[in-house]
């Protein structure tokens, strides 16, 4: 089949959405791997010498397309600003791009399309990481245009780690082009990105968004990226596309190999088609070869995607949550809202986020499927005030936001850097509002709730208000949006004022819930407005609102009444499929309960006094240890503080709360409750804390010595290696531990390596490495180390190595994160 129309015809969405739709479309295989088999030097810039050795590349594509590939992706992968600075050539993107499209374009003729190929820049983006947002948008802009220019047909973001990157690259295409953009994540064997993303919240976030096609590359071999491509099949609005690895690296004679034959690589196919994936193709280790079995395989299989799928899901980085009448009812905590909370005002004028942090733990802890976030109050800047909200609560929180504000400009920043799938609160039909927020919600693909109010007020008949429902929703068809992607707010008004105000709200709940078939949501607490007892009636009332089809709250979790009605509603409602989810609650209450009876326990005056200073140097103390846990870089010097106030030792509180703390963090993160930003904050409070107490504590004492391993570690990303995002995070760690770590950054020799071990007489070095053209270059660290009689350990990490790798290479370890790099050099030392 001819993809192409014509050399001066620019593929449009619809375009590429009719050519993915009749057939299993062949991506090409790895182009790297083949170029390091060609000649391609380690350390050099891999597109410089390209373009000097250019009849290579083309022999490479010219390959793949023989054997069949739809899709070539142009040799860009390290052309943005970021990456070609490393060899000093920064001002050679436009160039670069251009020319490296061009060659694409000639190696595949008519016969095939060109992927313009955007990749990570090597840094991690704010609060993560150092990069701003709209540096990384820029710096994706800039490598669009020129990839565009030269020709390309189409754009693939891949190999993306990080969600909030891949979001940066899309929005860059999105404002400067119209072409096609295909996205492409990579995943760990349990399924998250290196940032703690799985596969269906990035599905979710990129989908909505405006990617054209989303999926997997990378990382894993075919039988692990058949879970992902199975997680994202039963949301996917998209293509779904999987570019595994021939399996793992290893080293062979000197040369990377990876170990999958093309007979064991194929034989992956059909459970890839079949788990929902209509665009395959091969990543590291893969060969025309690999390529060729697989568009024959192709043929076999006939297309059936569904554009049109109805789902209702917001999404954090990390966790999706679905709302709908077959679904628990989703509870959206309305408390992160300065309006009537005089402490929250005034720390928010002081620019301090502490209460607000509190706010959202006490109450996902109660029960919140998701955060509603408002912070607009006079004397202060609402939209710098909510960005710093947003980065707090993405770092903090694992739950979806809700952006509540009635500015225009506020929203619209909030979604721009927010890095998932948010939930707006709200859109009427105000023409002001309608005409503004809706292109902006549909930019950033938010799910928004429909207020059905218009420029002459709130309608009293539920009649009234299901008009106005139609007319947004008519209205926001023009921006794509589905029912699905709507929650329409019956719009609760005070019973106090209105005896039969609630009756027409709860009408309102109904038509749009069983005839129109949108979700609801309701403020529930607005109905008893200047009542007493306010809680009976708004329990009262959230029952019947449930009766007639509500599916999602906006409420204070934290109303014990409340909390116990919604859950046993689930069950009422067949919401809650074996009361599973309201016996863990039970089981929850109890407990407290339980709790409260013993703090309550009358106890003698003399055992008060006695005890009370003791006990609040322990509850200080122990306040620590919560704070290197939830990551409170803010408050851990304060409780530091109050804590040697009440005669709580230095080292006792090093080693019995800082330590075990950044222990339990450790744990978090090998078992994946945590994952990289939460590791990230609260290694830096640990770091912060130390460095408050380090001159009170004794160096001499057994508590200091716990806590100051005299271990010396260097520690660096070998030769011809640019990527450095886990060694520095490595290092943290290792220095929070109180090892000596000398950091020598990224691309080190070998020689200086080893002449750095010796000078500083270290113990252990630590190498790393992301490429598989790299990694062989540890091999050669080890052999001159041993050659100049070195005595040490060697330990290796990185995502293509592991502990097979280190074995043939006569490492002595290798650690697979951060933490475990922890745990290998206690034991390797017995600590």
């Amino acid at each position: 089949m001819c993809l192409k129309r014509g050399m001066d015809v620019i593929m449009t969405k619809n375009d590429f959405k009719r050519l993915i739709q009749n057939k299993m479309i062949t991506l090409d295989g790895a182009t790297g791997t083949l170029l390091q088999h060609q000649g391609l030097p380690t350390g050099s810039c891999p597109e410089e010498w390209v373009l000097k050795n250019s009849h290579i590349l083309l022999e490479i594509q010219k390959s793949y397309v023989e054997a069949g590939a739809d899709i070539v992706y142009s040799f860009t992968f390290g052309a943005n600003k970021i990456k070609l600075e490393e060899f000093g050539l920064a001002d050679m993107v436009e160039q670069y791009n251009i020319e490296l499209v061009g060659l694409s374009k000639k190696a595949v003729g008519s016969t095939a399309l060109v992927a313009g190929v955007i990749a990570p820049t090597g840094q991690f983006i704010q609060p993560t990481g150092e990069l701003l947002f709209e540096e990384a948008v820029e710096i994706f802009k800039q490598q669009a245009k020129a990839l565009e220019k030269g020709g390309a047909d189409l754009f693939v973001i891949e190999t993306m780690l990080d969600i909030q990157e891949a979001r940066a690259a899309l929005i860059a295409i999105k404002e400067v082009s119209q072409l096609p953009v295909m996205i492409t994540m990579t995943f760990d064997e349990k399924q998250r990105t290196l940032t703690g993303t799985d596969p269906v919240s990035a599905l979710n976030i990129l989908q909505s968004l405006g990617a054209d096609a989303v999926g997997c590359n990378c990382s894993t071999g075919p039988k692990e990226m058949v879970k992902a491509i199975a997680m994202m099949k039963p949301y996917a609005r998209v293509p779904i596309i999987a570019k595994p690895n021939a399996g793992m690296p290893k080293l062979t004679n000197g040369r990377t190999e990876f170990d999958m034959s093309v007979d064991d690589f194929v034989a992956y196919y059909n459970p890839l088609v079949e788990a929902g994936a209509t665009m395959i193709g091969g990543c590291c280790g893969t060969t025309p070869d690999y390529i060729k079995r697989i568009h024959e395989m192709s043929k076999a299989f006939n297309v059936h995607l569904d554009f049109n799928k109805q789902f209702t899901a917001v999404s954090s980085s990390k966790k999706t949550v679905f709302i709908g009448k077959e679904r628990p009812l989703t509870i959206i905590g309305e408390r992160i809202n300065p309006t009537g909370k005089k402490a929250l005002q005034e720390e928010l004028r002081n620019n301090s986020l502490n209460i607000a942090a509190k706010l959202a733990r006490d109450q996902i802890k109660a029960g919140a499927d998701i955060l509603d976030v408002n912070v607009g109050m006079p004397g202060v800047n609402e939209k710098e005030l909510m960005l710093r909200m947003v980065d707090m609560l993405q770092m903090r929180t694992d739950i979806p936001l809700c952006i509540d504000s009635s500015s225009v400009e506020v929203i619209e920043a909030a979604l721009r850097v927010y890095p998932g799938r948010a939930l707006i609160n709200s859109i009427s039909a105000e023409k002001h509002k309608l005409e503004r927020l809706l292109p902006i919600a549909a930019k950033y693909g938010a799910v928004f709730v429909l207020l059905p109010l218009d420029d002459n007020g709130v309608p009293f008949t539920a009649e009234e208000r299901i008009g106005v429902i139609e007319y947004i929703y008519q209205y926001a068809q023009r921006y794509g949006y589905m029912k699905s992607d709507i929650i329409v707010d019956g719009l609760v008004m005070t019973v106090s004022a209105e005896q039969k105000a609630a009756i027409e709200t709860l009408k309102v709940v109904n038509a749009c819930s069983n005839d129109l078939g949108f979700n609801t949501i309701l403020g529930l607490s607005n109905v008893s407005f200047g009542l007493p007892e306010r809680k009976w009636v708004n329990s009262a009332f959230f029952a019947m609102a449930v009766a007639n089809g509500l599916t999602s709250a906006i409420c204070n979790p934290s109303d014990e009444l409340l909390m116990s009605m919604k859950m046993a509603s689930d069950i009422l409602m067949n919401r809650d499929k074996t009361s599973k989810a309201y016996i863990s609650y039970c089981e929850r209450y109890n407990q407290q309960q339980r709790e409260k009876l013993h703090d309550n326990t009358p106890m003698s005056d003399n055992i008060k006094s006695n005890n009370a200073e003791a006990d609040k140097a322990v509850k200080n103390s122990s306040v620590i240890y919560k704070a290197v846990l939830e990551g409170q870089q803010e408050e851990i010097e304060e409780h530091i503080k109050l804590a040697l106030q009440q005669k709580a030792e230095p080292q006792e509180i090093v080693n019995n709360h800082l330590i075990p703390a950044i222990s339990k963090v450790g744990e978090y993160f090998e078992s994946k409750r945590y994952f990289l930003p939460q590791l990230i904050q609260s290694a830096e409070t640990m770091k912060k804390g130390f460095t408050y107490l380090e001159p009170l504590l004794k160096s001499d004492s057994d508590s200091s010595k716990k806590c100051k391993n005299r271990i010396r570690i260097v520690i660096a990303t070998v030769k011809g290696d640019i990527h450095d995002i886990g060694k520095n995070i490595v290092a943290l760690m290792l220095r929070n531990y109180g090892f000596e770590v000398t950091d020598l950054g990224k691309d080190v020799s070998a020689e200086k390596i080893i002449n750095t071990a010796i000078e500083q007489s270290a113990d252990v070095i630590a190498l790393s490495a992301l490429m598989t053209t790299t990694m062989v270059e540890m091999k050669n660290v080890i052999e001159l180390g041993k050659k100049k009689g070195l005595v040490c350990k060697f330990m290796i990490g990185g995502a293509v190595v592991n502990q097979q790798y280190a074995d043939e290479i006569g490492a002595d370890a290798y650690s697979k994160d951060a933490y475990e790099a922890v745990k290998t050099v206690q034991r390797l030392f017995n600590l």
